[in-house]
């Protein structure tokens, strides 16, 4: 049966992420990462690895892009040993380059443990939607 206070400090790991990218904290997200993580792009379309290009992406998007309302809701955590898959349904409102988009899908993120805590080694976007408003 899996230990609820692994369950509590993995989905804490990815609120740490979510409240890194969301103010814009680039160091606090990198340490949350593994070195060689990985990124599979929405609809399998491609795929990025490492630290390095994942937070590029983060930072892309911070440094172009005013978020007006980020919700995520309906969390998921499995935690089996050393591993644990955490996902969320999410709806945001950004804008960028004059534009305004309603994003929605379920965000999926793979945790390992490495120590006492909790980074991330592989993501992906689920059933994403994006609508320009």
């Amino acid at each position: 049966m899996t230990d609820p206070s692994q369950q509590d400090s993995a989905a804490t790991a990815i609120k740490k992420i979510n409240e890194a990218w969301l103010t814009g904290d680039l160091p606090l997200l990198e340490s949350a990462l593994h070195p060689e993580v990985v990124m599979v792009l929405p609809d399998f379309a491609g795929r990025m690895q490492g630290r390095e290009q994942l937070v590029a992406g983060f930072r892309d998007f911070v440094d172009n892009a005013v978020v007006h309302k980020f919700h995520d809701h309906d969390h998921q955590v499995d935690v089996v040993g050393n591993t644990a898959v955490v996902s969320f349904q999410f709806e945001m409102v950004y804008e960028r380059d004059g534009a305004r988009y309603r994003s929605t899908g379920r965000d999926l993120w793979v945790l390992q443990k490495e120590d006492a805590a909790w980074v991330a080694v592989w993501r992906t976007m689920l059933d994403l939607k994006e609508n320009r408003e």
